[in-house]
Order: structure tokens, then sequence, then C-alpha cells
């Protein structure tokens, strides 16, 4: 399996105003990575310095179906062959869209309410890179922890990042969670799953 480039998550508690509306995280079909990049991809972007000064009210998760053609248009010729991997909209119409790259960088970008491109999320890409490790390698903390709190969950798929932290996608029966680790194991928080569908341009 190619080395996959994860988006980071941020803490649940914003910095200042865009803050994303809640998605529900049921039962899917998404493979463990897929879950993984869309949840952290959904808090990314928003907790981002460009998105935080210049986002208006609360960021409202869309399918990239409707993005606008100007929106898509931009992003399959000035990064051709990404995906998509998450877009909200702020109350001012201001898009936010999240992007991995056919060599799996990871972007962050803004859009103008009129759908011309604004820039790049300065933070977003020194935040983004995480590594894939093997559920093997994880702390007996953090196993310990899935145990106990989630009897008869399966690790999918395990990542870290910079910061030591670890994100582990587990699997209930359908449903698929991500747990966030800080570096010393012991349990941050669970992530939401964004609830739209993404694609690749």
């Amino acid at each position: 399996m190619k080395k996959i480039l994860f988006l980071l998550a941020i803490c649940g508690i914003w910095l200042g105003g865009c803050q994303n509306e809640t998605a529900n995280p049921e039962s899917t079909s998404d493979t463990g990575i897929e879950t993984v990049v869309a949840s952290v991809a959904r808090m990314a972007v928003a907790s981002d310095s460009v998105t935080v000064k210049n986002c208006k009210g609360r960021l409202k998760e869309i399918n990239s179906t409707d993005l606008a053609a100007a929106v898509t248009s931009y992003i399959s010729e000035q990064y051709a062959g990404a995906s998509v991997i998450f877009a909200a909209q702020d109350d001012s119409g201001k898009v936010v869209v999240a992007i991995v790259l056919a060599d799996g960088t990871v972007k962050g970008l803004l859009f103008n309410a009129d759908s011309t491109f604004s820039r790049e999320l300065k933070q977003h890409t020194p935040k983004a890179k995480l590594t894939k490790i093997e559920a093997a390698a994880l702390p007996a903390t953090v196993t310990s922890y899935i145990t106990t709190n989630f009897a008869g969950a399966t690790v999918k798929e395990a990542a870290t990042n910079a910061d030591g932290s670890y994100f582990v996608a587990i699997t209930i029966g359908d449903a698929v969670k991500v747990l966030v680790f800080n570096a010393d194991g012991t349990f941050s928080k669970e992530l939401e799953k964004p609830a739209g569908k993404h694609k690749r341009h």
C-alpha cells in the first residue's frame, strides 16, 4: 500500500469564528483510511489561521458535487488529479476545500463567495502530514483503552503525526470511528466523520 498522508485533527474547541456543524458519524462502508482522512480534514481546514480570520459564522459541510463549477474547474486546472476530501461554506458564502494531490500532498484552499480563488490555507500543509503505522505498533495504553471502552472493536488503520499523537480508525459492527490519543497513549477525543461524499477531480 502506498504511503498515505492524512490531514491533521484539531481540537474540537475552535479558536475563533468558523465552527463546523456536527455531522452524523453513523455506519459507513468507507475504509478506515477514507474515514480518518475525511474526519481530520473536517477539522483541519476550519482551524487554519486563514479560515479563522476570513470566514464568518459556522462552516456548513457541503457535498463536493455541490461546489460551484468555477471552484471545481480551478481545482482541476491548478491541482490536476486532486481529490476533494472536505468542503464547507460559511455564512457569507465563502468556501473552504481540503484536497489531496496525486502525490499525496495535502492542500487547504479558500474561495470567495463569487467562487473565485482567494488563497491557500497557511498552516494546512505542515499540520496535515501523518504517517501510517501498523496496529501492532500502537502503545499498550492505546490498545487497552480501545479494548476496555469499545468492546469487540477492530483496529482498521492507525497513524501518527509530527507531535507523536495517534489517530486510530476502529470498526464496531458496520460503524467506523476515529479516535485520537496523545503522544503518551492517553485518550484525547473521538472525531466525527463528515457526512458528505467527495470525489476526485
